[in-house]
C-alpha cells in the first residue's frame, strides 16, 4: 500500500532530504572511519589525539567539549589512552580540581604517521565537490542546525 498520497509535497521532500542526508552521512562516516581503524584506534580515541595534537595540553573538560563527546564516555577513552601510553594525565597546577591531558612521544608519533592518510582519505572523500560545492554545502548545514 502506497501511502505517499496521503502527505504533502513539502513533507515528501523533508522525508526525501533526511533519507538522503542520513545516507550521505553514514556513507562519509564509513570511508572516513577507515584510516582511524588502521591505527587501532576508536573514533573518540582519535579525537582526543587531534586535538591535543593540534593544540597541545588541554583539560579534559576542553578536549570533551571540542570533541562533542559525553564526560563519562570521555573518562573511558582518556584512561585506555593513558593505558596505551599515548598520553599522560596530570593535575593542573592553576586548578587541582582539573586534570590537563598530553601526548606522549608514542601518541606524537602515532599521530604524525596516521593524521597525514586520515587527511588524504578526507580529502578523496569530498574530491567529488567543487570549493564552491563544499561551501554552499557547509553553509546549508550551518543553516539547518543552526536554530537548534
Amino acid at each position: 500500500m502506497n501511502n505517499k498520497s496521503n502527505y504533502s509535497k513539502k513533507t515528501l521532500a523533508n522525508l526525501r532530504t533526511l533519507v538522503i542526508l542520513s545516507r550521505a552521512t553514514q556513507t562519509i562516516h564509513r570511508q572516513e572511519v577507515k584510516t582511524i581503524q588502521d591505527a587501532g584506534l576508536t573514533v573518540s580515541q582519535f579525537g582526543v589525539l587531534e586535538v591535543l595534537y593540534h593544540k597541545g595540553p588541554l583539560r579534559i573538560s576542553t578536549i570533551t567539549e571540542k570533541i562533542l563527546s559525553t564526560g563519562g564516555n570521555m573518562t573511558v577513552v582518556i584512561n585506555n589512552l593513558v593505558k596505551d601510553k599515548l598520553i599522560t594525565k596530570s593535575k593542573d597546577p592553576g586548578d587541582k580540581r582539573a586534570t590537563i591531558v598530553k601526548l606522549t612521544r608514542k601518541g606524537k608519533t602515532l599521530m604524525i604517521q596516521y593524521f597525514p592518510p586520515h587527511i588524504e582519505n578526507i580529502n578523496q572523500i569530498f574530491s567529488t565537490l567543487t570549493d564552491n560545492e563544499k561551501q554552499k554545502l557547509a553553509g546549508l548545514l550551518k543553516k539547518l542546525v543552526g536554530n537548534r
